[in-house]
């Protein structure tokens, strides 16, 4: 295991794997891994298996967290790889408070999406 990988691992409470993450959303599996390659969901390789995993926080009522989408593509614009973004998005940050991810899921996302693209300065 990578030392971001331990980190994300400390920092994201649990995760869900992709038919998990399908039955959620109430869509076929096939329909997750484009959601990925579109950038509207994150999901990085974990455990020894190495399977795909999404943050159980990107996942609320039915649907993915609202303003997810937008923040990860202003952070895959600042150059985050997948790993640092997840590691930005479950940092607490005093000034917001909580963590961004908790903030989306919170409808705070115009908070995120400022600190997100101040990244950019």
């Amino acid at each position: 295991m990578t030392e971001i990988d331990a980190k994300i691992d400390a920092l994201v409470p649990s995760w869900m794997n992709l038919p998990d993450v399908a039955e959620r959303l109430g869509l076929e599996i096939t329909r997750i891994r484009p959601l990925i390659k579109e950038g509207q969901l994150i999901a990085v390789r974990r455990g020894e298996n190495r399977v795909l995993m999404v943050p159980s926080d990107f996942i609320g009522d039915g649907k993915i967290v609202k303003g997810l989408a937008g923040t990860l593509t202003l952070l895959k614009d600042d150059g985050f790889t997948d790993e640092e973004a997840l590691e930005w998005l479950f940092t607490e940050d005093p000034t917001l408070p909580g963590t961004p991810a908790q903030a989306l899921r919170e409808n705070r996302g115009t908070e995120v999406k400022r600190r997100a693209q101040a990244l950019a300065v």
